[in-house]
């Protein structure tokens, strides 16, 4: 690892602790099992085509990975919890300071759902309406009241301030997200934001995140003379309440867009929502000498990875 590439590789690292989902495209490995430190990264796109082309000096070839166990988001006056999310994707840093970012073919995050408290009776009922009450009185079971909720993302982030990431306070990124609702009633395309009207989320570091350093051997090892490095970042919840929250579309096929938006208080302005992502593990793993392995680092990379495979 670089000396003079240290604080771009952290700040690069605070920014993805808080639900980063980018859109890129590349070629993936397969989930799996790996030895010692490489263990975090089990979906890194290291046989991606850009990430087997880097030199280990104009272009660095690198993995991130975040987990967070859970938080929750408040949309309007809805609470929607969320469940274990896991964020992996390849680095490309360039030498003018530039990264580009590389999600496995799966998509970068990966986050279970949740499910919405009250469900749909939580959400839309009890209405005057008839079509809604309708509805409601159908509700006779869990599986028809049962609402889950997921984030995806919606584009690509955006605005990053390196310094910001150090400290806390000041947003760190633009991340575009949208929920995703499911439920019989509500079908397989209830959304609240779109990708062409996300909800963007601008995260900041609540609390300043601890940082350790461990060096480990090609296939996972640790060893204070590896040839590999990984930056453990820990214990910073992330947190934004500046955020809109545009209007929910699609659900029921459109036909209760409304029911939805009135119950919750859909749109919801800024300053009348939140975000919390609690004690996120965060974690980037290089080359120890990327230099030292030019041509090349990127293939030498793609094997240290492959070797530590169980």
């Amino acid at each position: 690892m670089r000396i003079a590439s240290t604080g771009a590789r952290v700040g690069l690292l605070s920014a993805c602790t808080a639900f980063v989902a980018v859109l890129s495209t590349g070629t993936a490995t397969a989930s799996a099992q790996l030895n010692g430190h490489w263990a975090p990264f089990n979906r890194c796109p290291v046989d991606a085509p850009a990430m087997l082309a880097a030199d280990g000096v104009t272009n660095i070839a690198t993995c991130i990975s975040s987990h967070s166990a859970g938080g929750s988001i408040k949309l309007g006056n809805t609470q929607v919890p969320t469940g274990n999310t896991d964020l992996q994707l390849g680095v490309i840093q360039h030498s003018d300071g530039t990264t580009s970012l590389i999600a496995p073919a799966e998509g970068a995050l990966v986050a279970d759902s949740a499910d919405l408290p009250g469900g749909l009776l939580g959400l839309m009922c009890p209405s005057g309406i008839p079509v809604v009450s309708g509805i409601c009185n159908q509700i006779t079971n869990s599986t028809l009241n049962k609402v889950t909720a997921t984030i995806e993302p919606a584009g690509a982030p955006r605005d990053f301030n390196m310094a910001a990431s150090f400290g806390a306070g000041q947003p760190i990124l633009s991340i575009p997200v949208r929920i995703h609702l499911r439920n019989p009633f509500l079908g397989d395309k209830c959304y609240i934001g779109t990708t062409s009207d996300p909800i963007v989320l601008r995260p900041q570091n609540n609390t300043a995140p601890s940082l350790s350093l461990q060096q480990f051997d090609g296939n996972g090892t640790p060893s204070d003379s590896g040839e590999m490095g990984r930056y453990t970042f820990g214990g910073a919840d992330q947190g934004d309440s500046t955020y809109a929250v545009p209007g929910a579309s699609g659900c029921g096929a459109g036909l209760l867009d409304w029911a939805v938006n009135l119950k919750t208080s859909l749109p919801s302005a800024s300053g009348k929502n939140n975000v919390v992502l609690n004690q996120a593990s965060t974690y980037f793993a290089s080359p120890y000498d990327p230099a030292g392995l030019a041509p090349n680092e990127g293939k030498a990379f793609s094997q240290y990875w492959h070797s530590a495979v169980r």
